[in-house]
């Protein structure tokens, strides 16, 4: 990765990552990087720092030209974690959508086009991503947030729409 991307949304942070989290940051580059298709569980307390992981990888898989989906059970964290990317990833060319069922109906259909042919890079949502009309141009990483609240066949429905390729990353406050 050239890590531009990256960067700019670490300095966006305001505080340095830990040894630790510089270490799990490392190991997920390395998975992405790889010629395998990465499945990770990212484990740990929460405000431990899995999200800030999260859309680092997401910022080096967008990067290099992919689409990111990052999916949360409920619309509030969806909600809080678009916000959240929206002020880490400001002044990028990195253009971010929510999509959630309160969504009306007019605006869902824009963000299913510009996802569909690539206008959107980075789609936080819920249940709602892994519904069949959703469709990705190149999506290259999946982040599935309290992965344990979605059942086995929800996750395999989101994977399956970047292919063989698509890397996914699944996060836990729950052991």
């Amino acid at each position: 990765f050239k890590n531009k991307l990256s960067d700019i949304v670490k300095k966006n942070f305001g505080f340095n990552l830990t040894k630790g989290q510089n270490k799990i940051l490392a190991e997920i580059d390395k998975d992405l990087k790889s010629d395998s298709r990465m499945f990770r569980l990212l484990q740990g307390d929460v405000g431990s720092g899995k999200t800030i992981l999260a859309l680092i990888a997401a910022a080096n898989v967008l990067e290099d030209g992919f689409q990111v989906a990052f999916m949360a059970p409920t619309e509030i964290l969806a909600k809080q974690h678009y916000e959240l990317a929206l002020n880490l990833f400001n002044k990028t060319r990195i253009n971010i959508g929510l999509l959630t069922s309160k969504i009306v109906s007019s605006d869902k259909n824009k963000i299913i086009n510009n996802l569909s042919n690539g206008n959107i890079n980075f789609l936080f949502g819920t249940h709602s991503l892994f519904q069949k009309k959703i469709k990705f141009k190149k999506l290259g990483l999946i982040v599935v947030d309290e992965q344990h609240k979605f059942g086995v066949n929800q996750r395999k429905e989101l994977s399956d729409k970047g292919g063989n390729d698509c890397d996914v990353l699944v996060m836990s406050a729950t052991p």
